[in-house]
């Protein structure tokens, strides 16, 4: 997801207790887990873009040869991309870097122009849209 221009994942889960998502089951979700490792390697993905590592787009497993299988889903995608595991079409291993497992995440001090973000604050009308705007914009070029 993409939030002012700043990259996030967001994982929303039911209110409902007696949702399957909350239950090991094995004819159903015997990888229940996967939506929350899908978006944290997508951060590890950009932590290595930003870095300018050339590295497979988590989701072009198809271009690999994987397809997601029933009940484990794109289990051996993830496995082979975080071990960079994955065979390219000139035969070398390909995948995340494990560099990305020794660096930290990034502090506002990594951002050029970094913005603060009110996550839970939405705009309630026209103007204060408008003045979101202009603040973001004036904070990208260092205006106050």
């Amino acid at each position: 997801m993409d939030l002012y221009g700043i990259g996030y994942s967001n994982i929303r889960l039911p209110n409902d207790s007696s949702s399957y998502i909350y239950t090991y089951n094995q004819y159903i979700n015997t990888f229940p887990e996967e939506v929350f490792i899908h978006e944290y390697l997508h951060t590890l993905e950009r932590i290595l873009q930003e870095r300018d590592y050339d590295i497979p787009a988590l989701h072009d497993y198809e271009q690999y040869g994987y397809k997601e299988e029933r009940l484990i889903g794109l289990k051996q995608w993830y496995q082979d991309y975080m071990r960079c595991n994955i065979k390219n079409s000139d035969g070398n291993l390909v995948g995340l870097d494990e560099i990305v497992y020794t660096l930290t995440p990034p502090a506002e001090s990594d951002f050029k122009y970094s913005t603060e973000v009110e996550f839970n604050k939405e705009p309630q009308n026209i103007i204060e849209e408008i003045r979101n705007l202009f603040g973001a914009v004036f904070n990208m070029f260092g205006i106050n």
